[in-house]
């Protein structure tokens, strides 16, 4: 089975909350482990002892073996007693942020998606720990989860769990628990997991589904009929996607020197970076095969503005440069000057680039923005600061905002579909595809005060995240 055919079968399925869905964590709406990036920060700390690692190690090959394999998770659980739980959610959110993210796979969101559509009783199912559980949860949009819990005495983990360790059948347990008090029909309601540890768990509802499985749940499933959706992994960037990677970049990098060669000729600068812009970043794009369907195109024409877009990709000022062509500067953190791709966009361009860690420096170069834009060159910025792994966006700053009302120019929010889909942000090669984009209506930011801004900012951050999960037609 593949993943549309299952969402077309969702869909066609009864609605309601009364309906479940409960999905696994680790391989199956992520790749790989979420213990794994835990370890692996703890060890790079310095706070996992070269014994722990060994017992921990051995205890999983038990359980592997035959054994119980609760005991690793007991040993894990056990090692961080005395730490704050408001730590351990920090270090949640640091590790969602900086590894778990990029490994969502997107056809379980997909999935999650479908069923939140009709109205189904989202939850996600773990014997994983809630810091680990709760930023994928919040991610996907997921409000309930069932899960490994943590015991505290005034707010410090006592390295034991309240009730059980949520494996196997005890996962199967707190499932029909979960559905039991909140009324949730569990012969109507879909199961999703990957491991041999989980068929007590999908054997709980009354549509399971084995995704990727093991060789046991694999087993199992065929005995039963179970579907089975093999989610393959992306393909790896061929020479093809290579090449044509190298061929964009070179596009850009000609196209900005064209520009400048025609500005110098005609003794007009700003004509010249017009036509670099354009030339450049059209370039760019069909050499990597990357085409753009615009909605709400008629909205660039408002100028000047300051035209904000959600930051998924590398690509994103690329598509910003093709969607606006002319009279438009950049906005740029201090540490993107030493990137290589930006050495023309810097000479040739002048855009600006923000040291947040120098509050005079930040000031100054946000003065010197202003009086480009009173001048009547709109402005590009990307509120969230850095590129998000997810497709939410993440908090925006409040730059923009804090210069479209000195000015008193509108903002105009420029919503990116897909962009990370195709160059993510550990990646340096660009899949051809296409990049949805959504251009919403001028704000007026005439009667915007600064104690307001607050509001604002979150309002206008509220626009994304209700685009993006309801596209426009």
């Amino acid at each position: 089975m593949n993943p549309d055919d299952l969402i077309a079968e969702i869909e066609a399925g009864p609605r309601g909350p009364q309906i479940g869905a409960f999905f696994d964590l680790d391989g199956t709406l992520v790749h790989g482990f979420t213990a794994t990036h835990v370890l692996k920060d703890k060890i790079r700390g310095g706070q996992v002892g070269a014994g722990e690692l060994a017992r921990l190690v051995l205890t999983a090959l038990d359980g592997s073996l035959g054994g119980n394999p609760t005991r690793a998770g007991d040993l894990g659980i056990s090692a961080l007693r005395g730490h704050a739980m408001e730590q351990l959610e920090e270090l949640g959110e640091r590790l969602f942020l900086q590894k778990i993210a990029g490994t969502i796979r997107p056809q379980s969101r997909a999935i999650v998606r479908a069923h939140q559509r009709m109205g189904h009783t989202v939850a996600l199912a773990s014997a994983a720990t809630r810091f680990q559980t709760g930023p994928v949860a919040r991610s996907l949009g997921i409000d309930d989860i069932v899960c490994t819990e943590l015991e505290t005495e005034d707010g410090v983990l006592t390295g034991r769990v309240i009730g059980n360790f949520l494996w196997g059948e005890h996962k199967a347990r707190g499932v029909r628990d979960f559905a039991r008090e909140r009324g949730i029909d569990l012969p109507q309601s879909y199961g999703y997991a990957n491991g041999d540890e989980d068929i007590a768990f999908l054997a709980s509802t009354g549509r399971p589904h084995a995704i990727g499985p093991g060789r046991a749940l694999r087993r199992a499933a065929d005995l039963q009929g179970w579907p089975v959706l093999d989610m393959h992994e992306p393909l790896h960037k061929g020479l093809r996607a290579v090449a044509a990677t190298v061929g964009a970049v070179a596009g850009l990098n000609a196209g900005l020197l064209g520009g400048a060669v025609v500005g110098v000729l005609r003794r007009d600068r700003r004509s010249g970076i017009n036509l670099g812009i354009a030339t450049a970043c059209d370039a760019a794009l069909s050499i990597a095969g990357v085409t753009l369907e615009v909605t709400g195109a008629e909205h660039l024409q408002e100028r000047p503005a300051i035209f904000i877009g959600n930051h998924q990709s590398s690509l994103d000022p690329v598509i910003m440069g093709a969607l606006l062509r002319h009279d438009v500067a950049g906005v740029a953190k201090a540490e993107a000057r030493r990137d290589p791709r930006m050495l023309l966009a810097t000479l040739l361009l002048d855009p600006v680039f923000i040291d947040r860690s120098n509050s005079t420096q930040s000031r100054a170069a946000l003065d010197a923005l202003q009086d480009r834009v009173r001048s009547g060159t709109s402005i590009m910025i990307f509120p969230e600061g850095t590129r998000m792994p997810t497709p939410e966006p993440g908090p925006f700053k409040k730059g923009a905002f804090h210069m479209a009302m000195q000015v008193g120019v509108p903002l105009v929010p420029v919503v990116f579909r897909n962009a990370g889909a195709l160059l993510g942000p550990h990646s340096l090669v660009v899949r051809p595809g296409i990049v949805e984009v959504c251009v919403l209506e001028p704000i007026d930011t005439s009667g915007w005060t600064v104690e307001g801004l607050n509001d604002i900012v979150s309002d206008v951050r509220q626009k994304f995240v209700d685009t993006l999960e309801k596209w426009p037609a």
